[in-house]
């Protein structure tokens, strides 16, 4: 049965072309959904009537397929799925979520047109997935699939790696304390060393002053003992000399 696809059909042409198909497949998806009306003469002559929007339609798609193509080189995908230690994924990465990927990046391309290596991709790593994207057009994107859960295992194997790197950090930082120490020990010493020449030195003076304090009482007592006796020797010489002075003293 033939059908005039009124807008592009996936793995079955463009807008505008006439397509031989089942005739349970044209009238009960085809011409139900809008995508085709049945072929005859009246259909016919309303599509060339379009030809010319159809085909300046068609051309704008070839330059947008270019771009998009263009584009793709470039991109890469991530997904971050649970996977097991085996790499093998808790799930499935499918076209739809490709499409829905690339959509976020403004990039429209069909579910249909994702073609998927062996239809879903089921462990980690990164694959070429194909796209059709307008007529003979197609492009490749990279699709990376990572572990989300990282493995007991490798998470050990970092757990144990921190404390080693943590270990060497803290040693390291003990022997530079160890040096600061000595060093500020050192000074110290120095320190230590010229102070107790200070007090030497001081207690020296000290000593140098103390003993002319000792002399110079020492003088001072010794010169009034002298003045003393000489006053005591003057009385005496005068009392002998004035024998009546001593009677007065005696009545």
């Amino acid at each position: 049965m033939k059908v005039i696809l009124k807008q592009d059909v996936v793995n079955l042409g463009e807008e505008g072309d006439v397509c031989e198909v089942a005739r349970g497949y044209a009238r009960n998806y085809l011409v139900p959904q809008g995508y085709a009306m049945l072929y005859n003469r009246a259909n016919m002559t309303l599509i060339e009537a379009r030809r010319k929007a159809i085909e300046q339609r068609k051309e704008e798609k070839r330059k947008a397929a270019l771009e998009i193509s263009e584009r793709l080189a470039e991109e890469e995908l991530q997904f971050s799925m649970n996977a097991g230690e085996n790499g093998k994924l808790f799930g499935a990465v499918t076209s739809a979520m490709i499409a829905e990927e690339l959509a976020k990046k403004d990039i429209i391309v069909e579910r249909k047109k994702v073609d998927v290596p062996d239809g879903t991709i089921k462990a980690v790593g990164k694959y070429k997935v194909g796209l059709k994207l307008y007529g003979d057009k197609e492009a490749e994107i990279t699709v990376n699939v990572v572990a989300a859960n990282a493995p007991k295992g490798t998470a050990a194997s970092a757990e144990r790696q921190s404390a080693e790197s943590s270990a060497v950090s803290a040693a390291t930082a003990g022997d530079e304390a160890a040096e600061a120490v000595e060093a500020s020990g050192e000074v110290t010493a120095e320190a230590a060393a010229s102070a107790a020449t200070a007090e030497t030195a001081e207690a020296a003076d000290g000593g140098v002053s103390l003993q002319e304090e000792q002399a110079a009482t020492s003088s001072v007592e010794e010169s009034d003992e002298q003045e003393e006796q000489a006053s005591l020797e003057a009385e005496s010489e005068a009392a002998a000399a004035d024998p009546d002075s001593d009677e007065e003293r005696s009545s």
